[in-house]
């Protein structure tokens, strides 16, 4: 009897340390954070939108019909389609091309991470592992860079390159390089004197070994939380460009030039800059609802 009641006991244990693991566990914190939920739920949707664009579009983005321009949300064409969110100043149907836009938004949110965070990560490590003149070298070119506002420095790199997709993925990418590196810098300044880096040295292993098999993976968390925040940044500065004539040309749909094009008819159409406008602030607001909840959970500064 008493051996069973400390076999159920060991297994109540066992048990209850399975529960206590699971919810401690990152994907469990994020869950219980009401509002980085809603930003998983926005930044999921824009995501499944824009993978699913052209089976979700009702509608060629890019068909003009100068007879059916500037008709309201939710207005019938002579021809019984029903266009959900209106037309835009060339008759083209403006709920296909905003959701043709989320597939432009996505790619250069990714995109831009992407190039400014590996090109970053990289000179952040090498600079703050070697110190000394390597150092001095990489951060003074990151300053000199810093030297321009994010934007402006964007919109000199497409002055250069010329407008598309592929372009302003570089010219965004290159802009946030310095942020990328001076973080990942820091970070590694803090990490290469721990314990486990100096006795990874102390076994001969190879800088290379030690820069990404101990350091990167322990500075993962923050640069996890700065790209996500980043996403929402690069969304911005695409709109921004779009919206300067710099970024994504017509026809190309792109909440910023869609937007741009509507601020020429806010007071007899303004259901096209608003709805593009809505699109972005919804899409940021997620990426950074979604930003600050990672946050909270990988930052043991963070937790109660």
């Amino acid at each position: 009897m008493a051996q069973k009641t400390g076999a159920l006991s060991r297994e109540a244990q066992n048990e209850m340390l399975k529960k206590e693991r699971r919810a401690n566990n990152a994907w469990h914190k994020l869950v219980r954070n009401r509002m980085a939920v809603v930003g998983l739920v926005i930044v999921t949707f824009v995501f499944l939108v824009a993978l699913l664009a052209p089976l979700l579009a009702p509608c060629d983005p890019n068909k003009i019909s100068i007879l059916e321009k500037f008709m309201g949300p939710g207005a019938v064409d002579k021809s019984g389609v029903t266009h959900l969110l209106g037309t835009d100043e060339f008759g083209r149907d403006l709920f296909s091309r905003l959701i043709y836009g989320a597939q432009i938004s996505v790619v250069v949110a990714i995109g831009a991470t992407a190039v400014g965070g590996l090109t970053g990560i990289l000179l952040g490590l090498i600079a703050g592992y070697k110190g000394g003149v390597v150092d001095s070298i990489i951060m003074r070119i990151m300053d000199g860079m810093f030297a321009f506002p994010f934007l402006l420095l964007a919109m000199i790199i497409m002055t250069v390159l010329g407008s598309g997709v592929q372009n302003v993925i570089l010219a965004l990418g290159i802009s946030n390089v310095p942020s990328f590196a001076r973080m990942v810098r820091g970070q590694v300044h803090v990490v290469k004197n721990e314990e486990y880096c100096n006795a990874a040295r102390a076994l001969g292993e190879s800088d290379k070994r030690i820069l990404f098999r101990h350091i990167l993976p322990n500075t993962i968390s923050p640069i996890i939380v700065y790209a996500t925040m980043n996403m929402a940044s690069a969304i911005i500065s695409e709109a921004s460009l779009s919206f300067l004539g710099l970024g994504i040309m017509p026809p190309t749909a792109s909440w910023g030039n869609i937007l741009t094009a509507g601020k020429s008819y806010l007071q007899t159409a303004p259901h096209i800059a608003t709805e593009a406008g809505l699109c972005i602030l919804i899409t940021v607001i997620g990426f950074n609802l979604l930003g600050d909840g990672i946050r909270d959970v990988l930052d043991p500064k963070m937790k109660k």
